[in-house]
């Protein structure tokens, strides 16, 4: 009888351990340990830490549930702030300790691989064009009225927000997150 797979188990204990210590702080022994695994698991379902990163930054970006920016049952900046203080509101879950995976892979292996760096770029891309979708549906209902094009504005909120999610990470406040609101919403409301 073939033995169940931990791939699972594995994934999760990987998100847990990379946000919580970083990529290069993460060892593939301490993801086992996590998973309550034998090392060797690890390599029966990856073929190496990256192959394992990419596959954690997969579901995190479905964490961050982008599809609220398509609920077309909100006008678009009331789905456009709904989806950023639900992002506030998992930052907060961990006395906002652990900052967005992306910025943290980004920050921490840009240089390092260009592997993990496409993988975070190409994330960063998708939540940028998906933020932008819903300023060019609020431009065109009059709710945006800023010379910025959509575009514009949506590399810049999600630029912003990794800023100032970093910021709240280094100082373990929502500050950095409240002054990234007031400028949202003098942009956008």
């Amino acid at each position: 009888m073939p033995r169940p797979s931990v791939r699972e188990q594995l994934v999760e204990a990987a998100m847990e351990c990379f946000h919580e210590r970083g990529f290069n702080g993460t060892g593939i022994q301490d993801i086992a340990r996590t998973a309550g695994v034998p090392k060797g698991s690890v390599y029966n379902h990856f073929e190496n830490k990256e192959a394992l990163a990419s596959e954690v930054m997969d579901r995190y970006a479905a964490s961050r549930r982008l599809e609220m920016l398509g609920d077309e049952n909100l006008p678009p900046v009331s789905r456009l702030r709904a989806h950023f203080d639900y992002l506030a509101a998992d930052l907060e879950r961990f006395s906002y300790g652990r900052g967005c995976m992306f910025g943290n892979f980004g920050g921490e292996l840009a240089n390092q691989s260009d592997t993990m760096r496409g993988n975070v770029d190409s994330r960063l891309n998708l939540w940028t064009s998906a933020v932008t979708q819903v300023l060019e549906e609020a431009r065109a209902a009059g709710a945006l009225t800023v010379s910025l094009t959509p575009g514009q504005l949506g590399q810049f909120l999600v630029n912003a927000w990794e800023g100032a999610v970093l910021r709240a990470k280094v100082t373990r406040s929502r500050a950095p997150l409240d002054d990234f609101f007031n400028v949202f919403d003098s942009f956008v409301a």
